[in-house]
């Protein structure tokens, strides 16, 4: 049988139905960083930024604990903090998330207390749960949904990268992929696809340089077009970055200028994207 995640909860003596199970993976809180990435660097920004709802969530949020968790850079579902919650209210004065320029006017959202509690803060980053398939589903009930616990690990460990096929990540993340990621990324060359979710454009490139892949989409980072003439022709934007072939060990930088004009042919990119070469 399964180790699930109720069984956690009754062995502390909390009842399952007064639990909420939240799944925070949206990027509102600061530039566009994750709630993974709060959490892994900034834990008081994280709980800030989880302390404010929207008032249409109300109903689905009251209740005595919330169990957080975060969707990481490889789809998992990790423990991020256990927690006492009380409802306070609609924000009586304008709140400005924190480094950024976004603003809550007053009323216009709600706001919990919440307080970590120590009966299963140890399992925090360690616990990676079975979500199921309902991702966007962020909020449900403990008694509801006793989810099966796929991993305790031992430490918290970065998410192994999930392979160049499966690898997809928006351009502002790039700066806080894990260090192994990083790693992986700047040592290969190949072929890449940015995707403008604003214009629904694509752009087909290549890395060729020493730093590889992460070299060049970090110049993409610094100015917004990477010096091409098509990207500079839109305003800047937080495309979304994906690996189309991976250039082998031996190829040179022709070989790999060949793979980049093959991609263009299949996709179009010359005549429904932003290439101009």
């Amino acid at each position: 049988m399964p180790l699930r995640f109720n069984s956690l909860l009754r062995q502390a003596d909390i009842v399952p139905a007064s639990v909420r199970l939240l799944r925070h993976q949206d990027g509102r809180a600061d530039k566009g960083r994750s709630p993974y990435e709060l959490w892994r660097e900034d834990r008081q920004v994280f709980e800030t930024y989880q302390e404010t709802q929207s008032p249409e969530n109300r109903s689905r949020l009251q209740a005595d604990y919330w169990a957080s968790f975060v969707g990481t850079p490889a789809g998992e579902t990790l423990f991020a903090g256990f927690y006492r919650c009380q409802y306070v209210g609609l924000n009586t004065v304008e709140r400005r998330w924190v480094h950024t320029t976004g603003v809550d006017p007053v009323n216009s959202c709600d706001l919990y207390s919440l307080t970590r509690d120590p009966q299963l803060d140890d399992l925090a980053g360690r616990l990676v749960l079975d979500w199921g398939a309902g991702t966007r589903s962020w909020i449900q009930r403990a008694d509801n949904q006793d989810k099966v616990v796929l991993e305790l690990r031992r430490d918290f460990q970065e998410p192994a990268f999930p392979g160049f096929t499966r690898f997809v990540v928006q351009m502002s993340a790039l700066s806080t992929l894990p260090t192994s990621w990083a790693s992986v990324l700047s040592a290969s060359r190949g072929v890449y696809l940015l995707t403008c979710p604003r214009t629904r454009e694509q752009y087909v490139g290549s890395a060729t340089g020493h730093l590889g892949f992460l070299g060049r989409w970090l110049s993409y980072a610094s100015d917004g077009n990477g010096g091409n003439v098509g990207l500079r022709s839109r305003d800047p934007s937080d495309y979304q970055v994906s690996i189309l072939e991976v250039a082998g060990s031996h190829a040179t930088t022709d070989d790999i200028l060949d793979l980049e004009s093959l991609w263009k042919k299949k996709l179009q990119s010359r005549e429904m994207g932003l290439n101009r070469n």
